[in-house]
């Protein structure tokens, strides 16, 4: 069918109202995906987490740091470690006494325990069947105490059993008399034993010469006799011509005077035996300890066995905390300085200070002062083996027993300040071109300024400083440390 122009210029608008709808829609969709997108703009800038508003809100980051000056008094510590010993410890070495029979040390009875508190008189073991026990006293002994000797040790034993109830009077101190015997027998009686005699094995001085004395005595009587028979009327000379008689001669005659010679020397090595004679003190039945009460570190022995080597370990005297220092931390610790001692194991702290310093290298559990070939390397902690310098710490309270051997930590002040002064960070302190110390500080319109200073003692990473100028610093200034340096990026 043929389309006429007519209709084709009827239908034509209609179709084109149509797109121009859909445009307009489309434009509509846009406008409103423009819209809704800056609205969402805006909220995100009106909405905020709080983390961000205060970020906002902080001060900018500052490009220097600071710290301030502070108005207190500054130490220099020396942290290092230690061992708590006491002030005096003895290892008990058995031995056989001379003259009881045994022919090698047997260990017949143990009386203590580690731990246990010891008092002067106590007798700790017996070996062999005999006792070893304790007394107060600073010499250590080193030889059998008998009867007639004389001496310091002799006044020693005197004072530690005069102490204990048995008195030596009328001996002089220092003296082994009489007095000194029945003191000693005593003091034995009261701990349950019978002290070994002076004489030992010899026999019986005493009992001989007592029997010389006798025939002494007698001699002469039979002289004097014969002198009386002899000088009666009619009786006959004894003596042959050109002889002296018994009689003859003014004082008595020489018979007479021989026997009471003899009879003076005999009664002249009596009393020799019987000074000599008596209880003695053996060297291994006693061990002297410088206070009490005294503590049982250790006992090796066992009831039964041969006694060799240390039997026990005691311990007496004030604990103390002996530390073993480098050469460096050495320089810097001085007797009198002020210390603490502290004790990870049991929380326990107490105050004390440095009492000695040694000047020698030398290792735990040897001679103070006496250095040990081979010694150069740093020290370990205190206690055996440790090398270095002997540092010894002395509580100012008594420190508890249980403390006795623990590994402690000590801080010695090496160093303080005499009162409070001005004190910055080490970091804040440089040294210029021209040779002076200085700090620089930072006012608070950002101004800085350089002050000049003198630097003092040193110590945890802090300086006492001292202005050059009078006023130029002063406590709660703030000194720069260092510059802030922005985070490298990703």
């Amino acid at each position: 069918m043929a389309v006429t122009a007519p209709e084709v210029a009827e239908t034509a608008p209609e179709s084109a109202r149509g797109v121009s709808g859909r445009r307009r829609w489309v434009v509509a969709v846009a406008l409103g995906a423009v819209v809704a997108t800056l609205g969402g703009m805006g909220a995100a800038l009106l909405v905020k987490s709080p983390a961000q508003v205060a970020a906002d809100a902080a001060a900018p980051r500052p490009d220097v740091l600071t710290a301030t000056v502070e108005h207190r008094v500054l130490t220099s510590s020396v942290i290092t470690r230690g061992q708590v010993v006491a002030g005096q410890t003895v290892e008990v070495i058995p031995q056989v006494s001379a003259g009881v029979g045994a022919a090698r040390p047997v260990i017949t009875k143990i009386r203590v325990r580690p731990g246990d508190t010891v008092q002067p008189g106590q007798v700790l073991m017996e070996v062999s069947g005999r006792p070893v026990f304790v007394l107060e006293g600073n010499l250590p002994v080193y030889r059998d105490l008998s009867p007639g000797a004389t001496g310091d040790d002799i006044a020693q034993v005197q004072k530690a059993l005069k102490a204990l109830g048995h008195s030596s009077a009328p001996d002089a101190a220092g003296s082994f008399g009489a007095g000194t015997k029945a003191a000693l027998t005593s003091f034995y009686k009261a701990v349950g034993y019978t002290p070994v005699s002076a004489n030992g094995a010899e026999g019986d001085p005493v009992g001989e010469a007592r029997s010389q004395v006798t025939a002494a005595q007698r001699a002469l009587e039979d002289v004097r006799s014969a002198q009386a028979q002899a000088s009666k009327p009619g009786a006959k000379p004894s003596a042959k011509p050109g002889e002296e008689a018994a009689t003859g001669g003014g004082d008595g005659g020489r018979a007479v005077r021989r026997a009471q010679e003899d009879l003076a020397e005999a009664r002249k090595k009596l009393a020799a035996a019987e000074a000599a004679s008596g209880p003695k003190l053996p060297a291994a039945e006693v061990v002297f300890l410088q206070s009490f009460p005294a503590r049982v570190d250790s006992v090796a022995a066992k009831v039964g066995g041969e006694a060799t080597g240390t039997a026990m370990t005691l311990s007496a005297g004030k604990l103390v905390v002996q530390a073993y220092v480098p050469e460096y931390q050495k320089d810097l610790i001085q007797p009198g300085r002020a210390a603490e001692i502290y004790s990870e194991v049991t929380g326990l702290s107490a105050k004390g200070e440095v009492t000695l310093v040694s000047d020698k290298r030398s290792e735990a559990g040897s001679s103070s002062g006496q250095a040990k070939p081979g010694a150069d390397a740093a020290p370990a902690p205190g206690g055996q083996g440790a090398t270095g310098w002997l540092v010894e710490i002395t509580p100012s309270a008594p420190l508890k027993p249980e403390l006795t051997g623990q590994d402690v930590r000590v801080t010695v002040t090496a160093a303080s300040t005499d009162g409070k002064a001005l004190v910055v960070p080490i970091t804040a302190i440089s040294s210029g071109a021209d040779g002076r110390t200085t700090v620089t500080v930072l006012a608070e319109g950002g101004e800085r300024r350089r002050v000049e200073i003198r630097a003092g003692t040193a110590g945890d990473g802090f300086v006492a400083v001292t202005p050059v100028a009078d006023g130029a610093l002063a406590g709660g200034d703030r000194v720069i440390t260092g510059v802030a340096r922005e985070k490298a990026s990703p």
